[in-house]
């Protein structure tokens, strides 16, 4: 799958030189454009960018805001991870309709979806009620 590979490529160019755990993603939008991104430390570790939220920060650049799938990887080799939760939010704030798809280095992948990993989710909806 180009999603899945294209997220590992990410990976591997990752800026980890304090926690030398490497992320790549990438993003799937609406139109079919995939666009990556991997994790940027900083020695202000605050202000570290997860490699999720540099996708889809580089995507809207583009002009994207529309996605229906992301790959998310790192290098642990003996279970699937997802996205932290600050993540899981910034993507729900392009809806809760995502196919995640996490993945291991191997490039085996596990299929989940946005609105498992973060069940009960605040949403932009929620703001249009006020």
């Amino acid at each position: 799958m180009e999603l899945v590979s294209k997220c590992l490529q990410a990976r591997d160019k990752a800026y980890c030189p304090y926690s030398r755990f490497p992320v790549g993603a990438a993003v799937l939008t609406a139109d079919g454009a995939i666009i990556t991104g991997c994790n940027v430390e900083n020695a202000s570790y605050g202000l570290t960018v997860c490699a999720e939220r540099t996708a889809v920060q580089r995507a809207v650049v583009e002009g994207h805001t529309q996605f229906s799938a992301i790959a998310v990887t790192c290098d642990i080799k003996d279970r699937f991870v997802g996205p932290c939760g600050a993540c899981r939010q910034v993507l729900m704030e392009f809806g809760s309709d995502w196919t995640v798809y996490l993945t291991k280095p191997d490039g085996s992948y596990k299929e989940t979806s946005l609105s498992e990993l973060l069940p009960l989710a605040f949403s932009p909806s929620h703001l249009a009620k006020n």
